[in-house]
C-alpha cells in the first residue's frame, strides 16, 4: 500500500488561557506548583490519513480547530499530544502576512521564503519572473510589505505558494480577501495543481468550493473528529447541522412563536433580526451594516429548509453609521455551485427607502415565492448599499450569510427549475395535417 502523505494520529494542541498577564508570572514563581490558568482544547485526539494526490477539505465553523490543524502540518505550530508525520514539500497559504518579513519588500520576501522551502537563489530567480506576473502588484514589489493592503499580500503569498512547486499545498480563507477577479484565477490555479496530482489542504466556509475541490472532507467541531468521508456526505450532513443550530437560534430570538396569523401578512412591526449564521466574506466602505438575516414563511415562523412552489420571506435588518442619501437594501440567491441564481433589492422592486441617520435601524421583508427548483442547496447573501442601481457605493456585502436545502419536488425537475407550462394539443392541426397525408396517398 502507498504510504500516505500526511498522518496524524491522535494529536491534540492545548492552549493556557490566563484571565491576566500577572497570572502567567505567578505561574512561572511557583514553577507550576499553582495553576492560574485554564486550557483550552483548540484540537483533541485527532487521527487521519491523507493519500498522495488527494485534495482534502477541512470544514466547520470558526474557531473549531481548522486553521490551527493547517499550522501544525506547516510545522508553525507542535502537538501537545500525538504525532503528526509529513512526507513531502509543503508550501503554505494561511494567515495573512505568515512567513513574511514586513520591513522587506516583497521582493526580498520572494527570496526568503522560497530559501526557507530549500531553494537556491539562481533557482527562485528562474522563477521570480512567473511569481511577479502572477501577483499584479507592479512597483510595489520593491516596496516594503508593511505598506501593502490585505489583497496585495495575499496576492504576493499566494504567488509564491504555487510557484514552489509543493508537494502538499496547504490553503486557508486568506483567498476570501482577494478581488473576484484574483479569486477566480487562484481557484483555476488550484484546479490545475490538482489535476497534475499536487496534494491540497483545502480550508473554506464555501461549501460550493469544497464541493467542487475537495475528494474526501474532515468536519471538525470545537476541536474534535465529527465526521470523515465523501465531500457530499460530508457537506450534506454539516449544513444540516448550521441548518438546525441557525433554526433554533432564530427560534430563541423570538419572544412569541405560537400565534399565527390567517393570512400571508407578518406581524406588525416586524422584530430586529439580529444574528448572521456564516460570513464567507464580507466587504464594503462600512457606512452602514448588515445586522442580521432571517429567513421565515408568511406566518412568521423561522424555515429550516426551502419547499418548492411556496412562499418565502427574507427578512434583513440595517444600521446606519453614516449618512445615507439612497440606501437600497437587498439579497443574491446562490445555488450549490455558488453561482448567482436570482436577487433582488428595495430599489429594483419599486420600493425606495427613506434616507438613514447614523444609527438609524431598518429592518426589510422581501415576500417571495419560490418556483419548483431543483433540490439543491441556496445560499441567502444581504447587502445594503446608497446611491442608484448604476451607480450606486457598497456599505455592506456578506456571502452565504445563510444557507438552506431545497426539498424536492412531487415530479423530477429538469435542469435547475420547472417552468410553468400549460400545454393544449391543436387539433385543427393534427386534422389538416392526416388530411393531407390521405391526399398524398
Amino acid at each position: 500500500m502507498c504510504k500516505p502523505i500526511l498522518r496524524f494520529s491522535h494529536v491534540s494542541k492545548v492552549y493556557p488561557i490566563y484571565e491576566r498577564p500577572t497570572d502567567r508570572l505567578k505561574e512561572l514563581l511557583t514553577l507550576g506548583r499553582r495553576k492560574f490558568h485554564r486550557t483550552f482544547w483548540a484540537l483533541r485526539d485527532v487521527s487521519f490519513e491523507v493519500r498522495r494526490g488527494e485534495t482534502f477539505c477541512i470544514i466547520g465553523e470558526n474557531g473549531a480547530g481548522k486553521s490551527t490543524l493547517l499550522k501544525l502540518v506547516a510545522g508553525i505550530l507542535r502537538p501537545s499530544a500525538g504525532h503528526v508525520e509529513v512526507n513531502g514539500r509543503v508550501s503554505a497559504l494561511l494567515e495573512l502576512g505568515t512567513g513574511f518579513n514586513p520591513e522587506f519588500t516583497g521582493r526580498e520576501n520572494v527570496f526568503l521564503s522560497a530559501s526557507l522551502l530549500g531553494y537556491q537563489p539562481h533557482e527562485i530567480q528562474a522563477k521570480f519572473d512567473s511569481i511577479a506576473r502572477f501577483a499584479e502588484i507592479g512597483e510595489f514589489l520593491d516596496q516594503p510589505v508593511k505598506t501593502y493592503s490585505n489583497g496585495m499580500l495575499v496576492r504576493l503569498a499566494f504567488a509564491v505558494a504555487i510557484h514552489v512547486e509543493p508537494e502538499i499545498l496547504l490553503v486557508d480563507e486568506a483567498l476570501a480577501v482577494g478581488d473576484i477577479y484574483f479569486r477566480q484565477r487562484c481557484m483555476r490555479k488550484v484546479h490545475e495543481l490538482r489535476a497534475a496530482g499536487t496534494t491540497i489542504l483545502f480550508v473554506s466556509h464555501s461549501m460550493a468550493d469544497v464541493k467542487a475541490l475537495g475528494d474526501r472532507a474532515l468536519w471538525i467541531d470545537r476541536g474534535e473528529v465529527r465526521e470523515l468521508g465523501p465531500v457530499d456526505e460530508v457537506v450534506s450532513h454539516y449544513q444540516a447541522a448550521v441548518a438546525a443550530k441557525d433554526l433554533q437560534f432564530v427560534q430563541r430570538s423570538r419572544s412569541d412563536t405560537t400565534s399565527e396569523a390567517s393570512d400571508l401578512t407578518l406581524r406588525e412591526p416586524p422584530e430586529i433580526i439580529e444574528g448572521i449564521p456564516n460570513i464567507d466574506h464580507r466587504y464594503g466602505d462600512g457606512r452602514a451594516e448588515i445586522l442580521g438575516i432571517a429567513v421565515v414563511d408568511p406566518y412568521g415562523r423561522p424555515l429550516g429548509h426551502l419547499e418548492p412552489d411556496s412562499d418565502i420571506v427574507v427578512r434583513i435588518s440595517v444600521r446606519a453609521r453614516d449618512y445615507l442619501a439612497q440606501p437600497n437594501v437587498g439579497f443574491m440567491l446562490r445555488n450549490h455551485l455558488g453561482i448567482d441564481f436570482a436577487g433582488t433589492n428595495t430599489t429594483r422592486e419599486g420600493e425606495p427607502l427613506p434616507p438613514m441617520k447614523p444609527g438609524d435601524v431598518y429592518t426589510v421583508d422581501f415576500y417571495v415565492h419560490l418556483p419548483i427548483l431543483y433540490p439543491g442547496h441556496f445560499s441567502f447573501s444581504p447587502a445594503i448599499a446608497d446611491g442608484p442601481l448604476d451607480r450606486y457605493t457598497m456599505c455592506d456585502w456578506i456571502d452565504n450569510a445563510i444557507t438552506l436545502q431545497m426539498h424536492p419536488a412531487n415530479g423530477p425537475v429538469y435542469g435547475y427549475l420547472h417552468l410553468p407550462c400549460r400545454i393544449r394539443v391543436n387539433q385543427a392541426l393534427v386534422h389538416r395535417l392526416q388530411t393531407a397525408e390521405h391526399d398524398l396517398a
